[in-house]
């Protein structure tokens, strides 16, 4: 239980301490592409070695914080979002572009600290360290947002993902992703303790939600439900997460109030995709992040999508609509054909339901378009261009 909250900030309890310093002691493979070695580091280790060379390199680092699906796991360890990604948040000073190149050489030099023993390390250029371990950087820059990402790639989707953050205006989806929890007392018990922690000797540390309310967010967590504000305010509209805690057995916590703020999630989404390669790519690329050692529930998850899309869309024209499903419909199908539950999706066919208002007696339940096979799933990650609507 935590203990002492007040607001939006609450003290960890024994146990939550416990879970917290167990994440960090872990040692978590890093995989190297081609042929590169395994690199093992514990977050602890891979936090203390940034934080310390920013500092030299002077940049001011605030604080370090853990963030995300991590976080609620060690609020809450039975919460029923696991947890994959290792989200950890250094606040920095990030005034230009020389910053935020001193940060990218900063992580990729710290790697070499992690290479086995007896691996030459004078030939290795940042620029191949990047190929080799770096899955993702990303950098925004605007009026609102500084900050950066790097995210180090791990085989089974564990990634450790280092956010540098000057400012960011939205910092998370939904109140159950909402905590952060303070490092720093930690960090620095850590460096200065000889004696392990106990229940009655460890040091005070601090989660917090950017919710708002900690209590609340916290009880949000515990009975599994989804609530959320503003959600036009997300990139993608926090759609796809949202499909995906459905899925994992979390409810509205208001059903009338989720029902409308599904139409801004599905209108946000839209906006931030608005061509189905992109809409396509971004799709593909949640499944595969997402749903590692879990494949079996990408079809119930695409189903849940096509069914908020399908209720909730009304930005759209009729036939930008009609390609989404039709997306949403062919990556189910490809879904079910990987496991083998249809022998081959060459021979489907998709129908089209005619719309509500059509109440024509001539016409039969379904409409079949009189075009050439809709779609041919390809053994690789190709797909066949989209047919004109009529």
């Amino acid at each position: 239980m935590a203990e002492g909250s007040r607001g939006s900030l609450s003290v960890l309890g024994w146990e939550q301490v416990r879970r917290l310093d167990a994440l960090l002691a872990e040692s978590i493979p890093i995989h190297g592409r081609w042929n590169f070695p395994t690199l093992h580091m514990r977050p602890r280790d891979i936090v203390r070695v940034v934080r310390a060379r920013l500092r030299e390199r002077h940049i001011d680092v605030r604080e370090v914080r853990l963030n995300g699906s991590a976080a609620s796991h060690v609020l809450h360890e039975d919460s029923g979002l696991g947890y994959k990604d290792l989200d950890l948040i250094f606040r920095a000073d990030l005034k230009g572009e020389r910053e935020f190149q001193t940060v990218k050489d900063v992580v990729l030099h710290a790697l070499l600290d992690f290479l086995p023993a007896g691996v030459n390390k004078e030939k290795i250029t940042p620029l191949t360290l990047k190929e080799a371990y770096v899955q993702k950087m990303v950098k925004v820059c605007n009026d609102s947002d500084r900050w950066s990402l790097i995210s180090l790639s791990n085989n089974s989707g564990k990634n450790v993902e280092l956010k540098f953050v000057d400012s960011l205006r939205r910092q998370f989806e939904f109140s159950v992703d909402s905590f952060q929890i303070r490092l720093d007392s930690l960090l620095l018990f850590y460096e200065c303790s000889e004696n392990p922690m106990a229940e009655t000797f460890h040091p005070s540390i601090v989660g917090e939600s950017v919710y708002g309310d900690f209590e609340e967010a916290l009880e949000h967590l515990r009975c599994k439900l989804i609530c959320t504000r503003n959600p036009e305010e997300i990139r993608g509209g926090g759609l796809l997460k949202y499909c995906h805690l459905l899925v994992r057995g979390f409810r509205a916590a208001s059903q009338p109030h989720m029902k409308q703020l599904e139409r801004y999630m599905c209108s946000r989404f839209f906006i931030d995709f608005p061509d189905v390669a992109e809409q396509r790519r971004k799709l593909e690329s949640y499944l595969q992040n997402h749903f590692v050692g879990l494949e079996e529930r990408k079809y119930e998850y695409l189903s849940t999508l096509h069914s908020v899309v399908s209720e909730s869309t009304v930005c759209l024209m009729g036939h930008e609509r009609r390609q989404a499903l039709s997306l949403i419909t062919m990556l189910a199908v490809r879904v079910l054909a990987e496991q083998n539950v249809i022998p081959n999706v060459a021979n489907v066919t998709c129908y089209y339901q005619p719309a509500p208002y059509v109440a024509d007696g001539n016409f039969s339940n379904y409409y079949v378009a009189q075009v050439q096979p809709v779609y041919t799933c390809q053994p690789s990650h190709t797909f066949c261009p989209w047919l004109p609507c009529n």
